[in-house]
């Protein structure tokens, strides 16, 4: 037998597998935190790529905006923000002539205690700051995406903006393939229907985790954002301790493209066979402390897997399914084609959950090992369960076969593995 340690919560459990049956492990690889994330921003912004300092591109009168993350997201935007405040002073732009903008999406306006979280104390008492509202009556319309025929309505403080900035964090994201960059237009400071019509095409196969080629949401996204006129970012990769490993500045896309480049060094794992099972835990508090965040493991874990195979989600859950709208989906309409519907007709965040469940209990059959109750588990979100790794370990074997080939993956959240045949198997 071998042991393997799995992240429940804020303790571990230890999984026991046949030697003969265990693949091994699929974990990420992570890497330390800059010394001091300050100076690696600072040290991004002397060196940006693809275009000239922000200081060179602002003038003494200029007007700036700059977008920030909500408080649905951790990016470090006080450690970010600072440096860029610094940088825009040494140009002669005065903190009066400054906006920085909460791209808030859909979501709602952030909260005085939260801008003070997020920004620091030090920037709120210096420049001005706002909260996008998606349905404003003021937003502009900049253009229609060639690409999918998006009409692009942004925020008017950003649209009628001299420098316009976007400060993100950038890691992989379930149907734009990453995070960051354009993000920070479409959907932060878009329009409602903007964006709708961009998130509807969640459904194509190339809008996925990871997948930059051939995603219609990311063309699109990408286009909003050129429409926009933007004309620098900022961007860092963290490590999953939340620390920043490295910060890019620059060019709307190729900086965002260098971000890319590390995220994938660290957490995006080639495998070169499929497991009958595989045996994934989100990686602990805080990554699973409802469904609805533990999922990701889930989906990372789908490539993986051999069709019709077993995946066992390890996630302690105990602030249960996390999403109102993930419950309401999976209650009301239950089945994939359904869903697939409401995204085209209205789509709202927290539905596409229900959409991605519903399409993996398609192919695979799924084990959830948590502290949610039974009934919420089988009734709403159609999962088997168990209460001990080992208990659905031996069932996962009744299903799959004594003889099943099994993974495991400790942080499911922060690794993707893909499914990279060897030469010698392609030979076979």
């Amino acid at each position: 037998m071998v042991d393997v340690w799995l992240p429940y919560g804020k303790t571990d459990v230890c999984l026991r597998v046949p030697a003969r049956n265990l693949l091994g492990t699929i974990e990420p690889a992570e890497k330390e935190g800059a010394a001091d994330g300050k100076a690696e921003v600072q040290r991004a912004l002397s060196e940006p790529i693809g275009t000239k300092r922000l200081s060179e591109i602002a003038r003494a009168e200029s007007k700036v905006a700059i977008v920030v993350d909500d408080a649905t997201r951790k990016a470090p935007s006080e450690t970010m923000l600072l440096p860029v405040l610094a940088e825009l002073n040494s140009a002669g732009v005065k903190d009066e002539n400054i906006t920085v903008i909460f791209g808030c999406g859909t979501h709602r306006a952030v909260k005085p205690e939260e801008a003070k979280e997020l920004l620091g104390e030090e920037v709120l008492k210096r420049v001005k700051t706002i909260s996008h509202d998606c349905k404003a009556a003021d937003l502009v319309y900049v253009g229609t995406t060639k690409t999918h025929g998006n009409k692009v309505y942004i925020n008017s403080a950003f649209a009628e903006a001299d420098v316009k900035v976007l400060l993100g964090d950038v890691g992989f994201h379930y149907y734009a393939g990453y995070g960051g960059g354009r993000k920070s237009v479409m959907p932060a400071i878009s329009g409602e229907e903007t964006i709708k019509h961009n998130h509807a095409m969640l459904l194509n196969a190339n809008a996925r985790t990871g997948v930059l080629e051939g995603n219609p949401v990311h063309q699109d996204m990408t286009e909003a954002a050129r429409l926009a006129k933007v004309d620098f970012i900022v961007n860092i990769v963290e490590n999953k301790k939340g620390e920043i490993v490295k910060a890019f500045a620059g060019d709307l896309e190729q900086a965002f493209l260098e971000a890319v480049k590390t995220v994938d060094e660290m957490y995006r794992v080639n495998v070169e066979r499929r497991a009958d099972i595989v045996v994934v835990s989100a990686g602990g508090h805080p990554a699973d402390m409802n469904l609805y965040q533990a999922y990701k493991a889930l989906d990372n874990a789908l490539d993986v897997v051999k069709r019709g195979g077993v995946i066992i989600l390890v996630a302690e859950c105990p602030e249960g399914h996390g999403n109102q709208v993930f419950y309401d989906w999976m209650t009301r309409l239950g089945d994939v084609k359904t869903v697939e519907r409401e995204v085209k007709r209205n789509f709202v965040m927290g539905g596409h959950k229900a959409y991605y469940l519903l399409k993996a209990l398609l192919n695979h059959q799924i084990v959830l090992v948590s502290s949610l109750p039974d009934y919420y588990a089988t009734s709403i979100f159609k999962l088997k369960t168990a209460r001990a790794i080992n208990d659905a370990f031996n069932e996962a074997l009744k299903m799959a076969g004594s003889a099943s080939r099994v993974w495991a993956m400790p942080q499911g959240n922060y690794t993707l593995p893909q499914f990279k045949a060897s030469e010698e198997t392609k030979a076979q």
